[in-house]
Order: structure tokens, then sequence, then C-alpha cells
């Protein structure tokens, strides 16, 4: 399986960014595919998840401005609304397969205050 992320860039605080992770291999509906991110300086934290039934999970500091999404089973979407410069982090698409985590290769979203 491989993970690729776009939709990084540069925005203001309390604007939105779209971020995208297209997987390519075969998907399977045990897989569980999320965000996760790193601000520097910081362990890499979970930001949200989503089950092929496409059940969610959130972390706190994300819930009620980030939604995740998907669109079929390879593809999933991150939008981030109301940016905080706290959001400031590389972000990463993982795939969880049984025991085995999938990395993107991450993409960058400098929150600028």
């Amino acid at each position: 399986v491989e993970l690729l992320e776009s939709g990084g860039g540069l925005v203001q605080a309390g604007g939105s960014l779209r971020l995208s992770c297209a997987a390519s291999g075969s998907i399977f509906s045990r897989d569980v595919m999320g965000w996760y991110r790193q601000a520097p300086g910081k362990e890499r934290e979970l930001v949200a998840t989503i089950a092929s039934g496409g059940s969610t999970d959130y972390a706190d500091s994300v819930k009620g401005r980030f939604t995740i999404s998907r669109d079929n089973a390879n593809t999933i979407y991150l939008q981030m609304s109301s940016l905080k410069s706290d959001d400031t982090a590389v972000y990463y698409c993982s795939l969880v397969r049984l025991q085995y985590v999938y990395w993107g290769q991450g993409t960058q979203v400098p929150a600028s205050s």
C-alpha cells in the first residue's frame, strides 16, 4: 500500500484547507484510514480516523473544526476549518491493517497567525 497526500500549504489563522490522501493497492474492509500530525518538537498524534463503514473518531483538539471523509475505499479527505497556529504540523495519512501501519510521506500545514 502506498499513500499519497496532497493539499497542504500556507493558510491564515481562521482559514480553511482540505487535505487529500489516495491509497494505491488493495484496500480491505477492516482497514482504517486516518490522519496524524507532528508539530515541531512534539510526538506524532492522532487527528482523525475513518473506518470502511464510515465511523469516525477525532482528537478533542479538532472536534467541531475538522471533518474526515472518504468518497471511495481508496481516497480520504480532511477538511480543516477555523485553523489555529497550534494546528501547524506535518500531516500524515495513515492506513492501519491489523497491527501494521502504513504512512504517507506527509504534507506541511503551516497555519500562520
